[in-house]
C-alpha cells in the first residue's frame, strides 16, 4: 500500500536486489521502528514517513549520506560546499539546521554545540544500509527534545546479511572513494562484519570560478556483530574515523572520533519485549575558530507490552551525559570552555484499538536538560482505516528545541577594553529559553489500484520563542527568544508501476514559512546567517527501469524553488545511472550528476557561494 516506499527489507538483504521488479503489495510489508520506537507496519503508521531502501540508495549511485537523503521528497537537501549541507524538513533550512534529530542504528549524532548535525563527520558503507526512515513532523514524544520538524533514522543491515567479501570503488569528476568489507560467522550463532572506507572529494569552484579549498579527505573503519538466540538478540558495533576538511581561505579543519554501541532485545513472553541500549561516543574537531572535544555516554531502556487484545504500551527512560571541552580562538569564545551536559527522560506511549478500524495513540515524554530544566513533550494520534487499502490519520503534538551551547555560552570578541579585558560583539544569551512548536497534521495513505499508491500530509506548525539576535545600545548583542513563526504546507508522494520491471515515483512539497520578530525586537539574526532560508516548493520524479536482464537505468529529476534570503535562484537538475551486471558477482555503473546545466548554486551568499558542475562517475561493486 505504500507510495512512499521503494524497497522492502527482504529486497535490501540482497546485494543485487532490483526494486523495479517488486510489486507494491510486497513493498507494503515493510516494518518501521521510528514512529513508535517499536515495530509497526508502515501502511499502519499514523505519521508522515518516507522510507529510503538500501537497493534504492545503490541504484541512485549515492556515495554519501546527504546524497542518499536527496531521495526523500519530504527533505530539503541543499549543498553549500564540498562537505557542508543544509538539510531540513518543513522549513528552517540552514547549514546550522537545528530542528532535525538524526540517528545511526539508534545512536544519536546530535551535537549539543548547536543542536544540529555535523554531516561531514557522519558516514557508513552505503551498501550496508538496510533503510533510512525519514519522518517529517515532530517525534519528540518518542525521541525527545530537538525532534521538532523531523527524525532521520539510518538503519544498517544485520551482520548476517553482509557475509563474504565486498569491494566498492568509485571515481570520476569531483573525487573518488573505496570501501572493503568482510563478513563471517561467530560462535553461538553469531555473525560479524568489518569494514574500511576512504573518501576524497575535490575542491568546488565559487560563482567567480576560483577554487575555494573546500575539498576533503576522510577515512573510516568499523565492525558490527549480531547474535540471535532464543527469544532475543544482541548487537555490538563500533566505528572510528579521521579526516581533513578544506575551509575557504582558512586553515583546514581536522576531525576524528570513535563510537561503541551495545544493544540487547529480549522477548519476555505474552507480547512483552525489553530493549536495553548503551553507547559511548568520542569526537574531536579542530577548526580555525576553535577546537572541541566531546565525550558522550548514553543508556536507555524500553519495555513494550500488550494489555489485552486491543492495547499496546511502550514506556521507558534514558540518561545521557556529555563532557564538552572547547578551546576558543582569540575572536570566538565559548564560556565556560568546559561543561558537563546531562539529559534525563521518562516516556510512555499507549496505543488503543477503539474499534477494528480505529486506533488512538497518546503519549508524553518528560525530559530534563541542564539549561531549562524539565520539558513536557505530549502527542496524540488517531488512525482510521476507512477501507482495507487506505489510512486516514490526524495528530497533535507539542515539541521543543532545548538551548545549545552557542545559544547560551557563545562570545564573539570585537576587541579589547582599556583595561585589557575582551570587548564582545555577542555576549551569549544567559536567559535563552527552549523554542517551542505546536503542530497539527492530517494525513492520508492509500493504494487505489494494485499498481498505484500514494501518501499526502497537511501540516500546520505554530512556533514560539524562536531565536533572535538582539541589538542592545552600548552593550553586546544577545541571543533571545523574540520571534514567532508559522509553517503551513502539503507534502505528497506516489508510486506507479506501469509494467513489470519499471517503477515511477514522485513527490512534492508546497510550504509557506512565515517567521516574524516581535514588535519590541531588534533582531539581526538574518545578518548573522542564523535565519532560515526555505523554498516555497520542491518536486522530484524518479524512474527505475530494468531495460534487460542485468541492465538497469535510473533517472532522477528534481526541482528546487528559489531561496529568499540570501537569494538563490531556483533550479532543476537531472541525475542518471546505468548499471550492468557484468557477472553474477560484479556490477559496473556510470552515474551522471547535474546533467541539465553546466553548473548551479544551491545555498549561500551571492558572489561567495560555491557552484556544482555537471559530472560523471564510474563505479564497480565486486562480491567475492
Amino acid at each position: 500500500m505504500l507510495g512512499l516506499l521503494t524497497v522492502c527489507s527482504e529486497v535490501g538483504a540482497q546485494e543485487g536486489g532490483t526494486l523495479a521488479d517488486y510489486s507494491l503489495e510486497q513493498l507494503a510489508d515493510i516494518v518501521v521502528t521510528s514512529v513508535a520506537r517499536q515495530e509497526t507496519r508502515l501502511s499502519a503508521a499514523p505519521a508522515s514517513v518516507y522510507v529510503i531502501g538500501g537497493a534504492e540508495i545503490r541504484r541512485s549511485g549515492a556515495a554519501t549520506l546527504p546524497e542518499a537523503l536527496r531521495l526523500a521528497p519530504n527533505l530539503l537537501v541543499a549543498r553549500a560546499d564540498a562537505h557542508d549541507y543544509a538539510i531540513s524538513a518543513r522549513g528552517f533550512g540552514s547549514t546550522l539546521s537545528n530542528k532535525l534529530l538524526v540517528l545511526i542504528d539508534g545512536r544519536s549524532v546530535y551535537s549539543p554545540l548547536f543542536s544540529g548535525v555535523f554531516w561531514d563527520t557522519q558516514d557508513v558503507v552505503m551498501s550496508d544500509i538496510e533503510r533510512i526512515e525519514v519522518i517529517s513532523g515532530p517525534g519528540a514524544t518518542i525521541w525527545g527534545a530537538n525532534a521538532v520538524n523531523g527524525v532521520i533514522n539510518i538503519i544498517t543491515r544485520a551482520a548476517g546479511d553482509t557475509q563474504g567479501n565486498q569491494l566498492v570503488v568509485r571515481g570520476g569528476q569531483g573525487g573518488a572513494s573505496g570501501s572493503l568489507r568482510h563478513g563471517g560467522t561467530l560462535g553461538a550463532g553469531g555473525h560479524y562484519r568489518v569494514y574500511a572506507k576512504a573518501v576524497h572529494r575535490d575542491d568546488v569552484a565559487s560563482e567567480g570560478g576560483q577554487g575555494q579549498g573546500t575539498g576533503w579527505r576522510r577515512r573510516q573503519a568499523g565492525f558490527r556483530a549480531d547474535w540471535e538466540q532464543g527469544g532475543g538478540s544482541v548487537t555490538v558495533s563500533g566505528d572510528l574515523y579521521e579526516g581533513t576538511l578544506g575551509e575557504s581561505s582558512q586553515p583546514s579543519t581536522t576531525i576524528s572520533g570513535a563510537n561503541l554501541l551495545a544493544r540487547s532485545v529480549r522477548s519476555l513472553g505474552a507480547g512483552s519485549t525489553l530493549r536495553i541500549q548503551a553507547y559511548l561516543d568520542h569526537s574531536r574537531r579542530h577548526q580555525p575558530v576553535g577546537s572541541q572535544r566531546l565525550d558522550t555516554a548514553d543508556i536507555e531502556v524500553q519495555h513494550d507490552l500488550r494489555i489485552g487484545a486491543r492495547q499496546r504500551l511502550a514506556w521507558g527512560g534514558g540518561y545521557r551525559i556529555s563532557h564538552d571541552r572547547i578551546r576558543s580562538s582569540p575572536w570566538l569564545r565559548v564560556v565556560p570552555e568546559n561543561k558537563n551536559l546531562r539529559w534525563a527522560n521518562l516516556f510512555v506511549q499507549d496505543e488503543i484499538r477503539l474499534a477494528d478500524t480505529l486506533r488512538f495513540t497518546a503519549g508524553a515524554k518528560a525530559e530534563h536538560n541542564v539549561y531549562t530544566g524539565l520539558e513536557w513533550l505530549p502527542s496524540a494520534r488517531l488512525a482510521w482505516n476507512a477501507a482495507p487499502d487506505s489510512l486516514l490519520w490526524a495528530a497533535a503534538s507539542r515539541t521543543v528545541r532545548a538551548p545549545s551551547r552557542l545559544d547560551r555560552d557563545l562570545r564573539v570578541v570585537a576587541g579589547a577594553n582599556s583595561d585589557g579585558r575582551p570587548r564582545y560583539a555577542i555576549d551569549g544569551g544567559p536567559d535563552f529559553q527552549a523554542e517551542t512548536a505546536r503542530v497539527i497534521e492530517l494525513g492520508y495513505r492509500a493504494q487505489p489500484a494494485s499498481s498505484l499508491s500514494l501518501s499526502a500530509t497537511l501540516f500546520y506548525s505554530d512556533y514560539d520563542r524562536l531565536r533572535t539576535l538582539e541589538l542592545r545600545p552600548g552593550l553586546p548583542a544577545r541571543f533571545e527568544n523574540r520571534a514567532d513563526g508559522l509553517a503551513r504546507g502539503l507534502e505528497a508522494w506516489a508510486s506507479w508501476q506501469p509494467m513489470r520491471g519499471w517503477r515511477l515515483s514522485g513527490g512534492a512539497v508546497v510550504q509557506d514559512i512565515d517567521i516574524g520578530a516581535n514588535a519590541d525586537s531588534r533582531d539581526r539574526s538574518g545578518v548573522a546567517g542564523l535565519a532560515a532560508n526555505d523554498p516555497k516548493h520542491t518536486w522530484s520524479l524518479r524512474s527505475a527501469h530494468e531495460l534487460a536482464p542485468g541492465l538497469q537505468l535510473d533517472l532522477s529529476l528534481r526541482h528546487i524553488g528559489g531561496l529568499p534570503e540570501p537569494a538563490v535562484p531556483g533550479y532543476h537538475e537531472l541525475d542518471a545511472r546505468i548499471a550492468w551486471q557484468a557477472r553474477p558477482n560484479l556490477e559496473l555503473a556510470l552515474v551522471g550528476r547535474n546533467l541539465l546545466h553546466d553548473k548551479h548554486a544551491e545555498f549561500g551568499v551571492p558572489g561567495l557561494r560555491q557552484t556544482f558542475e555537471r559530472s560523471l562517475t564510474a563505479s564497480a561493486i565486486l562480491q567475492f
